[in-house]
């Protein structure tokens, strides 16, 4: 089969970009897998294991960028009109609207999925050649945060409250000391180490040497990558009940409750998870394998001329609310 993945940003992904690193892996394996793979993405890209990489444009209409021998289009990102082949749509983020959505959308978490109505999802997976070996047995003695610490619903703010009262050592991966966008945020606590945009061998080795991921998000995750990282690595989390979190966030490998103080007890006792079973979850269930077989499956059920949802999905409640509660 070949398969033409679509996203309006480029590839390959130098620090943060969770649904690029997401289109990456699903390529990698589905070409392991026997298929051909081509991007239609943004300027600047280049991938060594796809047929061909081209430039999407939104001025020319979609189905003549289409590269000849396609068999299906897997959108990422809306383009200017329906493909006239097979196609599936995966939607990555949030909307707060009531518009209909793509018959054929697929949700990145059962929980995302639900909010408009249906159940058609598909994990996100991680590649492990790209994090190595998780150091499972590796000392640790810090905590870390990891996400885009300058939007406010990851909650960067929530999560240095907890690390000062919890009294421990903090990494701070995507955000930095001085944030003006956090209504001019100075955080002068020597326990509290901004490690700024960092990716790769740099990212990897930090989480190696943490306790735990502190993830108080305020607004409904739709997946949350750096969870399943930060597990990969052997690390428990601790966050919001939001979201995706309940559903990814098991019992033996961490703790969501939207209370400051229950989440500041949590991490105190972080050292009742095991590192192995955190790791082994991420493999028996978020690995690019999995997703890419998942996906596979929705492939299947275009081809054969079916949709992926009954009806339009439609976000159930508009959320009127700008952050989600975060109590005491």
């Amino acid at each position: 089969m070949h398969i033409l993945i679509v996203n309006n940003t480029s590839i390959p992904v130098q620090q943060y970009g969770g649904t690029e690193r997401v289109i990456w892996w699903l390529g990698k394996e589905l070409v392991k897998r026997g298929h051909q793979v081509s991007y239609l993405v943004g300027p600047g890209s280049y991938c060594d294991f796809a047929t061909s990489v081209h430039v999407l444009n939104h001025d020319i209409p979609f189905n003549q960028q289409i590269p000849a021998g396609v068999d299906l289009v897997h959108l990422n990102c809306k383009v200017n009109e329906n493909p006239t082949i097979p196609y599936i749509f995966t939607l990555h983020g949030n909307t707060n609207d009531q518009n209909p959505l793509d018959m054929n959308t697929v949700f990145v978490s059962k929980n995302h999925a639900s909010r408009y109505g249906s159940v058609s999802y598909v994990h996100n997976g991680i590649d492990p050649a790209d994090y190595g070996d998780p150091g499972l047995d590796q000392k640790r003695n810090y905590f870390h945060f990891l996400g885009d610490g300058a939007w406010r619903v990851k909650n960067l703010r929530g999560a240095i409250k907890i690390a000062q009262q919890a009294k421990i050592k903090f990494r701070v991966i995507g955000g930095m000391r001085f944030n003006f966008n956090q209504g001019i945020r100075l955080t002068f606590d020597p326990r509290i180490q901004f490690e700024g945009l960092i990716g790769g061998v740099a990212k990897n080795n930090l989480l190696k040497g943490s306790k735990g991921l502190i993830f108080p998000v305020l607004w409904n995750e739709p997946f949350g990558l750096s969870i399943v990282e930060s597990l990969y690595f052997g690390c428990p989390v601790f966050g919001t009940p939001y979201g995706s979190l309940k559903e990814i966030i098991q019992p033996n490998v961490g703790v969501t409750s939207n209370s400051l103080s229950a989440l500041v007890d949590a991490v105190q006792k972080a050292e009742d998870f095991d590192p192995n079973i955190c790791h082994a979850y991420v493999m028996e269930n978020f690995t690019s394998t999995q997703m890419t077989a998942n996906y596979l499956k929705k492939y299947e059920t275009v081809l054969s001329g079916q949709r992926l949802n009954d009806t339009a999905p439609i976000l159930t409640n508009i959320q009127t609310e700008k952050f989600l509660p975060f109590l005491p």
